[in-house]
């Protein structure tokens, strides 16, 4: 069986391409199966430097086809943070509820016209000696100034989707993956599919 590695630690984003990849006979294998590669630091900028960053490392590394992840929250408000520093906006710690927290602060006096947001994904597909390949996804919400929900993660319970009149965390995790920013850039992969299992070992 061809395998394909994800550079996450993330079960739940590591089941997403299960998903998509696994009816192509394609074995998913995460960083968690490669423990000596360790840690590697997000010191990009933008989105698609990050994603790139995880996959050319790893894929340098084990000489194989890797897909990297890199997605975060933009809230125009303000002026597109917490953006690349989603996961640790309020501290190297990863706290959802501290980083909740402190979006909610930042947007105290912005009224729920201009709380406009979006979540953002980049994968960065990265071949061995060739160029990487990236794929981009958005969905479109807005903040809300209390958290509603109990599904999803990170900023799931603030993220406000007009369409389903519901926070992220309110929608069952099957709605989630249809119309999430992931699930958008894994539509992208998903037309190109043929190429990358051709490249695939």
């Amino acid at each position: 069986m061809k395998k394909l590695v994800i550079a996450t630690n993330n079960p739940g984003k590591a089941k997403e391409f299960e998903k998509l990849f696994g009816a192509h006979g394609i074995e998913i294998l995460t960083l968690a199966d490669f423990p000596e590669i360790g840690e590697i630091e997000e010191t990009g900028t933008t989105f698609a430097e990050n994603a790139a960053l995880k996959a050319e490392t790893v894929a340098q590394k084990i000489n194989q086809v890797v897909i990297g992840d890199d997605s975060g929250l933009i809230v125009d408000a303000l002026n597109g943070a917490p953006g690349v520093y989603s996961a640790r906006y309020a501290g190297n710690q990863h706290n959802d509820a501290d980083n909740n927290e402190k979006l909610l602060k930042e947007l105290t006096d912005v009224p729920a016209s201009a709380r406009q947001a979006r979540f953002h994904c980049t994968l960065a597909v990265a071949f061995p000696g060739k160029e990487t390949q990236f794929f981009t996804g958005e969905c479109e919400g807005s903040i809300l100034t209390a958290p509603q929900g109990e599904n999803g993660f990170g900023y799931d319970p603030l993220f406000y989707l007009a369409s389903f009149d519901k926070s992220m965390a309110e929608i069952p995790p099957e709605e989630k993956n249809k119309i999430s920013h992931r699930a958008k850039a894994l539509e992208k992969v998903a037309k190109n599919i043929d190429q990358l299992i051709e490249k695939i070992v």
